[in-house]
């Protein structure tokens, strides 16, 4: 049986938290999976880091949302906070660029939870497969960046 390839991928968090199930976040767009299925992190710190290896293959203008093309295919979206894009990158500080390789160790941004909150937003760190593949989220409560929350099945 060699040239067997992994059946799964995994996705760790992306920083220090509470794991939230998509569907109990307060945006219908990301809890009825209409952007792809994964998890959610109620952040309990500011630097967000790459939850797989891959490439960046999108930064938004407005810093909210970065694209990852995983090695094995999958291609992900971390969309920081909920109703970000209204602030304009204010409370995100860029630490990669479009192209870069990263792994879970990179850190990707700086996110300023407090200038999110005072600004009436919430913090919730989004990790959605937008390619379609199956997403199976691992049963935990609180998650420490690195920590696998999530798994996705490669067929």
């Amino acid at each position: 049986m060699f040239g067997l390839k992994k059946k799964k991928l995994d996705l760790s968090s992306p920083v220090d938290g509470k794991l939230i199930e998509l569907a109990q976040v307060p945006d219908e767009v990301f809890s009825q999976g209409l952007m792809g299925q994964g998890f959610a992190i109620e952040p309990t710190a500011d630097m967000i880091y790459a939850p797989v290896a891959g490439k960046i293959t999108n930064i938004f203008p407005t810093k909210h949302a970065i694209g990852i093309k995983t090695k094995q295919g999958p291609e992900l979206l971390l969309h920081l906070g909920l109703d970000t894009v209204e602030l304009n990158g204010t409370p995100f500080e860029l630490l990669v660029t479009e192209g870069q390789n990263v792994d879970p160790q990179t850190r990707l941004c700086k996110m300023d939870r407090q200038q999110i909150i005072t600004a009436g937003k919430a913090t919730a760190v989004l990790v959605l497969v937008t390619s379609g593949e199956t997403v199976t989220l691992l049963e935990q409560e609180s998650e420490q960046h690195g920590q696998v929350c999530a798994t996705i099945k490669l067929d």
